[in-house]
């Protein structure tokens, strides 16, 4: 490899190396990268920063509701495989949500952690994206699928979609790990 190239796709996870080899934050990886690229880019990065605000916290702390609503840092990331599931496997993938293991609604029974690990969480949500990302391969950006209250929709829009829930849901996710231990940052 020649050094100030860009090295694109591996493993699924978009990295850059520069001139003198220093690691680029995630969130830079895809500046001048292609629109699916990016796009998928910006994705794994908060699908990476949601799973990742668990680790370190006890199975008691992953599970402590701080605010009046059922949300909880395990919770979070539970529902986050549900709506991976919802939006990858039954819309774009056309599964009927009977034939999905899990949650595949995103609803409120996707926030309940009775009975549920953080390793079991990690590894559900891990799953789901796994089946995301082979579903989405399949697909153009512009390829559109049924949807039952928005009439079409595009891999682009469901992308653009996902990439704004797991933000939102991270940045709640940031609020609550501060509450419960003072962790900050990706």
């Amino acid at each position: 490899m020649m050094k100030g190239f860009t090295v694109a796709l591996a493993a699924c996870s978009l990295f850059m190396v520069t001139a003198n080899n220093s690691a680029l934050a995630d969130e830079d990886l895809v500046a001048a990268a292609g629109e699916r690229e990016t796009l998928e880019g910006f994705l794994e990065y908060h699908r990476k920063m949601l799973s990742g605000k668990l680790r370190g916290l006890s199975e008691e702390d992953a599970r402590r509701r701080l605010v009046p609503s059922l949300t909880t840092m395990l919770g979070l990331v539970r529902h986050a495989a549900a709506v991976e599931r919802n939006w990858f496997q039954h819309y774009l993938g056309g599964r009927p949500r009977e034939e999905i293991t899990g949650n595949a609604r995103g609803d409120a029974p996707s926030w309940d952690v009775a009975g549920q690990t953080i390793a079991g969480v990690i590894a559900e949500f891990g799953s789901a994206c796994a089946a995301s990302r082979q579903i989405a391969a399949k697909f153009a950006l512009d390829q559109t699928v049924p949807h039952d209250q928005l009439g079409e929709v595009s891999l682009r829009w469901i992308y653009v979609h996902i990439i704004r829930e797991h933000a939102r849901h991270a940045g709640h996710a940031d609020i609550i790990r501060e509450q419960i231990d003072g962790a900050t940052g990706d």
